[in-house]
């Protein structure tokens, strides 16, 4: 009996529509919840460490991809009593496993074709820049003369912008018409042609309603300082989002300003816990970055709560996401254990 193998040069991508028709197809079924194509043109003017043609000069399209944020995933952290698997479901499974599956499948679809693809997810650790963009001093050089120093790391909200898949919020968070707030993108870059995807012209996600800004517990969105970009010939703009503010409180730190004998988070020697986190310690890592301890309160539950009020999604649910009122932890104060909690040294319930 011979070996079997994958059939190679089976689909035509010569034809842009067509090939556009059998890659997006192809996505969904690997499953992506929603694709779309930018063409490379569309790049024009990125900064150097984000441009595309920096990792692939000869890039003619660029594939995005909308993962969803499944809403189950967000319900422990809603009512206080599950807080990882958003962590590790919702945010660093979809990253680091789900993801990656489907745009290298994709990948090697296309390179199956006689064409080459490079998968792109979140990963990002070698990345030349920081959180705000700006190249970082004595970590890489460049390798030959005039190109980006490696890494280069695409803008993946920009890219789904650039794909025609949704909007960039004020929060600066992708917003799909499928799914809010409750997604994750990951690209594909490639130098096959493929028809481009209009610029999203659906109807309005964001309008500006502050949710996002109001329930952030870090207070990390400027009202007043915007950043404001041309993409596509669009205008665009955001708030100028406090990433030191956000990557705090993101793991259930709030500063109290006094060097604390027991730090809630031990590089942090002045943290306590926030009254968003239930937790007298930052919990361990999951899959190396998704500690998401806030549960994005603001950024993506309360935004996709206003989303869902207003009915603009398309994903919709029989029951409102919300259905209870929002808790808060008063650290002064404490705990009360619920009946039937049972420590290993204490023959009473509820009392440790």
């Amino acid at each position: 009996m011979a070996i079997m193998t994958r059939d190679f040069n089976a689909v035509d991508l010569s034809d842009p529509k067509a090939a556009a028709l059998a890659v997006k197809r192809k996505a969904l079924e690997l499953g992506a919840d929603a694709v779309g194509i930018g063409n490379i043109d569309r790049w024009e003017g990125a900064p150097l460490q984000m441009d595309p043609k920096q990792i692939m000069p000869e890039c003619k399209s660029i594939i995005g991809m909308v993962f969803r944020v499944e809403r189950g995933s967000l319900r422990g952290v809603e009512e206080g009593t599950y807080m990882s698997n958003y962590s590790a479901m919702g945010y660093g499974g979809i990253t680091y496993l789900y993801m990656p599956m489907t745009v290298i499948n994709l990948s090697k679809f296309i390179e199956d074709q006689g064409y080459e693809a490079i998968p792109m997810g979140h990963q990002s650790d070698w990345r030349g820049i920081d959180n705000e963009g700006y190249a970082l001093p004595k970590f890489s050089r460049p390798a030959r003369p005039g190109q980006a120093q490696p890494d280069v790391m695409i803008q993946l909200r920009i890219a789904a912008y650039l794909c025609g898949l949704g909007e960039i919020g004020f929060s600066k968070m992708f917003l799909s018409p499928q799914f809010g707030p409750r997604c994750r993108v990951g690209i594909i870059m490639t130098d096959v042609e493929l028809e481009p995807d209009p610029i999203y012209d659906g109807p309005q996600l964001c309008n500006r309603c502050m949710a996002c800004v109001k329930a952030c517990p870090a207070q990390a969105f400027s009202t007043e300082k915007t950043i404001k970009v041309k993409l596509a010939g669009h205008d665009v703009e955001w708030s100028d989002l406090d990433m030191a503010k956000c990557s705090y409180a993101f793991r259930g730190c709030k500063d109290s300003g006094v060097v604390q004998d027991d730090p809630y988070n031990p590089p942090s020697p002045t943290s306590v816990p926030g009254e968003w986190s239930p937790f007298y310690h930052k919990p361990k890592n999951l899959y190396k970055t998704g500690q998401a301890v806030c549960g994005s309160r603001g950024c993506t539950r309360a935004c996709m709560i206003s989303l869902e009020n207003r009915g603009v999604l398309q994903n919709t649910f029989k029951e409102k996401f919300r259905r209870r009122p929002v808790w808060n932890i008063d650290w002064s104060t404490p705990p009360e254990y619920a009946p039937g909690t049972k420590f290993r040294n204490s023959d009473d319930e509820g009392i440790d």
